[in-house]
């Protein structure tokens, strides 16, 4: 199922499911991430995402992990998203990151908004991400929407950040 978002910009992208044939696609769309957002995505030093990874990123054999793409109209594939629930379907963690050349544009808004509103369907009662404290942009957002933002107890370089569901979203 592919839905189509608009930002408040008025940029329009579909947002689906990522499928395995997805790969190649996944592994060019790395090499727009500048590295400091890979690093944010991956809270360390990668350089180059792994062949397990972007497999890992195209299929969803596990029923608590969702993987979504974002496409612009022109096809190009220019966010990722996983949503990770535990093992009790109570709580998931989220992960976005968008191609260099397609911030600024408010998809990171709207496609955390879609995954809070997935999540929410599914039963979910909070989403959280855990942020580098220099990922200021991605912090900002996240409070903008209703998140709680807490130093993470077993590292002072993180933020936990945590939103319960079952509440609208701003708009």
């Amino acid at each position: 199922m592919v839905s189509t978002l608009s930002t408040h910009t008025g940029f329009r992208f579909d947002v689906r499911r990522a499928r395995p044939e997805d790969e190649p696609a996944l592994a060019e769309f790395f090499t727009h991430v500048t590295p400091q957002d890979l690093r944010f995505r991956f809270l360390g030093g990668v350089k180059e995402v792994s062949h397990e990874r972007l497999v890992a990123m195209s299929r969803s054999d596990d029923p608590h992990i969702n993987n979504f793409l974002a496409f612009s109209t022109d096809g190009a594939l220019i966010a990722v998203a996983t949503l990770a629930s535990d093992a009790a379907d109570r709580r998931g963690e989220v992960a976005i990151c968008i191609r260099q050349d397609r911030k600024n544009l408010g998809v990171g808004w709207e496609l955390l908004a879609y995954i809070a509103r997935w999540a929410d369907r599914i039963g979910l009662e909070t989403i959280e991400s855990i942020e580098s404290r220099e990922n200021r942009a991605a912090i900002e957002l996240e409070r903008d929407m209703g998140f709680t933002v807490t130093t993470d107890p077993d590292d002072p370089t993180l933020l936990l950040v945590r939103r319960k569901l079952g509440t609208p979203l701003p708009r």
